[in-house]
Parts: C-alpha cells; sequence; structure tokens
C-alpha cells in the first residue's frame, strides 16, 4: 500500500466507526440521558484500553504529555457531553453538519491564542459556512422545529466550540503520545471528571443498555486510536476532505436507525459550510472536525 494513502485509509475507516458509535450515543443519550451515557461509554473504553495500555509495559507518559491529555480531555469532554445532549434532539445529519463549523473556530482560537496570523481565505471562509448556519436555521424555521431541537441545534453549536479548541490540542497531542495513549488518557480524563458530579447528573444505565454501552465504547476505542494514528502521518489538512463523509454516514444511519428524513436545507447548509472550510484551509494546514469530538 502507498504510505501516503496509509492514513487516508486509516482516517475513512475512522470516520465511519465514528459514524456507528454516534447513532449508538443517540439511542443512549435518549433512553438515558447524555450524561449517563457520555460517563459509563467513558468508564468501558477506560476498562477496554487500559489492559492493553498496560500490557506494552512502555513508560509512563511524561509530564508534558500528561498535562496535554488533562487539557485536551477536559476541553474534548465538555463538547462531548454538549454534542450528544444536542444530537438527542436534533437530526443527526444535521448534528454532525454544524459540528463541521469546528476547523473554522480553530484557525481564529489558534489566532486569538497562538498569535497565528488569520489570512483572507479563513475569513472568506467564515462567511460562507456562516451562510450554512443560516441555511440550516431557516430549514427548522420552515419545519417550525420546537424549543427542544433548537437549543439541541445551539448545544451542538457550543460543542464545536469546545471541540476546536481540542483540534488545537490534537496535533501536540498525536505528536508527543502514541495513538492507544492518546485515546486512553483522553478517556481517563473525561471519566475522572465526570465521576465527581456523577452523584448529582449520573445513574447506572439498565442491565438492558449494557451491550450498548460496551459497543460505543469499542466503536468510540477504535476509531480514536485508527484517528490519532492518521494524525500522526499526515498533515490535518490532507485529511479534511475524508472526514467530511461523516455527513454520508450520519445521514444514512439517522434514516436507517432512527427514520430522520434529511431536509434540502440540511443538504445544503452542510455544502457550505464544507465548502467554508475547504476555502479556509486552502492556505495553511487547518484541523479538521473528526465529526463528534471525540474522546
Amino acid at each position: 500500500m502507498n504510505r501516503a494513502a496509509a492514513p487516508l485509509l486509516a482516517a475513512t475507516l475512522g470516520i465511519a466507526t465514528y459514524g456507528g458509535m454516534d447513532a449508538i450515543m443517540k439511542g443512549l443519550s435518549i433512553a438515558h440521558g447524555a450524561y449517563s451515557a457520555v460517563l459509563w461509554r467513558s468508564v468501558a473504553g477506560v476498562a477496554l484500553m487500559a489492559p492493553l495500555f498496560l500490557a506494552r509495559r512502555k513508560p509512563w507518559p511524561t509530564a508534558a504529555a500528561l498535562k496535554l491529555h488533562l487539557a485536551r480531555g477536559t476541553v474534548a469532554g465538555g463538547s462531548v457531553l454538549l454534542f450528544f445532549w444536542g444530537l438527542a434532539r436534533v437530526p443527526m445529519a444535521q448534528g454532525v453538519a454544524l459540528t463541521f463549523l469546528a476547523p473554522l473556530i480553530a484557525l481564529f482560537l489558534a489566532a486569538a491564542l497562538l498569535g497565528e496570523r488569520v489570512g483572507r481565505g479563513a475569513i472568506l471562509g467564515s462567511l460562507v459556512a456562516s451562510l450554512g448556519v443560516l441555511a440550516i436555521a431557516a430549514g427548522e424555521v420552515q419545519a417550525q422545529a420546537s424549543t427542544d431541537t433548537v437549543l439541541g441545534s445551539l448545544a451542538v453549536v457550543a460543542a464545536s466550540i469546545l471541540y476546536a479548541g481540542s483540534l488545537i490540542l490534537l496535533r501536540q497531542q498525536a505528536q508527543a503520545a502514541d495513538p492507544l495513549e492518546v485515546a486512553l488518557f483522553t478517556s481517563v480524563v473525561l471519566s475522572g471528571l465526570m465521576l465527581l458530579a456523577a452523584p448529582w447528573f449520573g445513574s447506572f444505565p439498565a442491565v438492558s443498555l449494557l451491550p450498548e454501552v460496551i459497543g460505543a465504547a469499542v466503536l468510540g476505542s477504535v476509531s480514536a486510536v485508527v484517528i490519532a494514528w492518521a494524525y500522526a502521518r499526515a498533515e490535518a489538512q490532507a485529511l479534511a476532505p475524508v472526514e467530511y463523509t461523516a455527513f454520508v454516514w450520519s445521514a444514512a444511519l439517522g434514516w436507517l436507525v432512527f427514520g430522520e428524513s434529511v431536509s434540502g436545507w440540511t443538504v445544503a447548509g452542510a455544502a457550505l459550510i464544507i465548502l467554508g472550510c475547504l476555502v479556509a484551509v486552502r492556505g495553511p494546514a487547518a484541523p479538521a472536525p473528526q465529526t463528534e469530538a471525540a474522546a
């Protein structure tokens, strides 16, 4: 296999796997609440990956790597929780389309936090993507969306803002640690933080839901490892186009699993957001969305 093609194929597999996890997590969030769904998926992910990490008998992460894990786990955790809370209230395709704002937001966050220059392409891309968000909002108005649906969309947009911050950390994290370590310690941080508030916001899932929790953890862990592997071997700009296939997976799974239809407004909005992202990243490499803000 061409070495340049391997990261692209890995990213494609990772995005498809994420799509399956999103569908399971949406069902769990509807049945059991987003907080508990995210909490127990993360705990199950730690239980699955920790033995593999320990079996390799590699050195414990350095202090610098642990700081990156803590930072990204905290930011990505908030993003994941908001995303699945919102996804339980909006169609999957619409929710995933809104997460595509993350790479654009990351460009501006990098400018604010790291002093990077925002080029004209990024500004133009942001304007185009904003039209996409307005198209999706117009679709909600036309469909007379409920307050719950509107709040779900706003939660996904907020998740994208937080996820943009985690994208800035992703490249550093992937360079400082191997894929399994990245996936494991991101889940460890998320689980630890959520367990602190579990007595107030969480609850144990019903026994009948345990296979779904484990399934989501397996898919999430595999996807996180594969994506981290791809990002360690290719620039984010090269992987960005592949990651937009998440819209296709979300539309298909939303229809198959939840009977959701995809409106023309959502398709038009997604197309404009993707176009805006591609315009923005034609210059310097920029992080791509990875659909859900994954932990």
